[in-house]
């Protein structure tokens, strides 16, 4: 699985963050993995479950960073898709040294306009250049 491959589906785990409580993730996880759609390697495997535990142990950090940067934004009024991507970019430009800053924002916005509505991408590339 390439790179972009692995952001997607690092980004399709971390959408579920929204929807159920940390009790339930574990077993999100199981489900995630068994999706028939799917066939992951052990290596992608244990490679997005690893980035994702990451991302949300630095979830408080990175929400207060949005709210600081996101002037006028609420998180709790962003749509899922859109806080789920820059969640990602964030942490990428922030903690993942082998993720240049433009290639996290970048694909941040290409994810923002394959899953989210028309004016996703726009929304999230002015919020992350002000990370840049």
């Amino acid at each position: 699985m390439g790179r972009r491959e692995l952001r997607e589906q690092i980004f399709l785990l971390l959408f579920r963050v929204e929807f159920n409580t940390p009790e339930e993730m574990p077993e999100q996880i199981r489900m995630f993995f068994e999706d028939d759609e799917v066939m992951y390697t052990e290596k992608d495997a244990d490679y997005i479950t690893a980035k994702y535990e990451k991302i949300v142990a630095k979830l408080p950090e990175i929400d207060e960073m949005l709210k600081a940067k996101s002037e006028g934004w609420d998180i709790k009024r962003m749509g899922k898709v859109e806080l789920t991507v820059m969640r990602l970019a964030i942490y990428e430009m922030l903690h993942d040294d082998d993720v240049p800053v433009s290639v996290a924002i970048n694909e941040a916005v290409e994810l923002a306009k394959k899953f989210g509505q028309d004016n996703s991408g726009s929304f999230v590339n002015a919020i992350l250049a002000k990370f840049a």
